[in-house]
């Protein structure tokens, strides 16, 4: 249902205002670049400080232009479970193809509170629902017992693991088998992520790189000899964009590398800042070694 390079789409500004302009011509970059699928209103897309009619128009926007070509996973997650079912319930009304919703932040539930949280979207709504587990940005961290439990509801497919625990993707796999998609959010264990069951990645290097990584996921996703050196080359020309990506808070180094292609501002919102001089001659010494610039 959802493999391969899902990129999560940084949301350009321009004087603090959603940039509509250069986020169409963003979707139809990737749409000619071989991404795989579209993730808007992420974190990626600084999601905490859209309005919720921004957050609205943002995954609206990219359903239309990507007119089916590329299947879209929304993020709709929320710490509120009633904004969550909102946002999650619009996302489906428009024709959003999945949800991506995050573990509630702040709030710290237990896994008793994630399940009957995640429960209470899949009965009031109707689309695949993507797990965010994302313990580095939201404190708590959604066991895969309780994991287990939701793949029994209707809606609940998957998970975006950002954990970094690849031991993880070995115990999903052995407690919900091969049917329970197993995305990446960190770019770079993409290739161990796979090795070990994974179906591909929901990714911030794929803004920048669309081509390169989806070449990166289709060789990884193989599994014969001649893949398996191509996915290593590729991975290999990958790991300095994926470092350099995150040497600031994410998307402020994306965000700038994108403006160095010509793809957009990098401009951000509050209390996110630019980057510095220094993070800047990262970025850009990574685009060069993977010739991008």
């Amino acid at each position: 249902m959802f493999k391969g390079s899902n990129v999560a789409l940084v949301t350009p500004f321009k004087n603090n205002q959603l940039d509509e302009e250069n986020y169409i011509k963003l979707i139809h970059f990737h749409i000619e670049n071989g991404t795989n699928g579209l993730v808007p209103a992420g974190t990626t897309g600084e999601s905490p400080t859209l309005s919720h009619d921004e957050h609205q128009k943002v995954i609206e926007l990219c359903v239309k232009e990507s007119s089916g070509k590329l299947p879209v996973i929304a993020g709709t997650g929320s710490n509120s479970t009633e904004e969550a079912i909102s946002l999650t319930k619009h996302a489906e009304k428009i024709g959003a193809n999945g949800a991506l919703i995050v573990t509630p932040y702040y709030n710290k539930p237990t896994q008793e509170g994630l399940y009957e949280h995640y429960k209470a979207i899949n009965d009031k709504c109707g689309i695949p629902i993507l797990i965010y587990n994302i313990p580095g940005r939201s404190v708590i961290d959604m066991s895969v017992d309780t994991m287990a439990r939701l793949f029994e509801l209707k809606n609940i497919v998957g998970v975006k693991d950002a954990t970094g625990d690849l031991n993880r993707v070995n115990q999903t796999l052995e407690k919900m088998g091969k049917e329970f998609i197993q995305l990446t959010g960190n770019d770079d264990n993409a290739m161990e992520f796979n090795k070990r069951g994974g179906v591909g990645a929901i990714s911030v290097t794929a803004n920048i790189a669309p081509k390169l990584c989806s070449q990166f996921q289709e060789s990884s996703l193989k599994n014969d000899d001649k893949s398996i050196q191509e996915t290593a080359k590729l991975d290999e020309i990958l790991q300095p964009l994926h470092n350099a990506m995150f040497v600031e808070s994410n998307p402020s180094p994306v965000k700038y590398a994108a403006k160095l292609l010509n793809l957009c501002t990098d401009d951000v919102r509050l209390p996110l800042v630019k980057v510095t001089e220094k993070t800047k001659d990262i970025v850009e010494k990574a685009l060069r070694l993977s010739k991008l610039i």
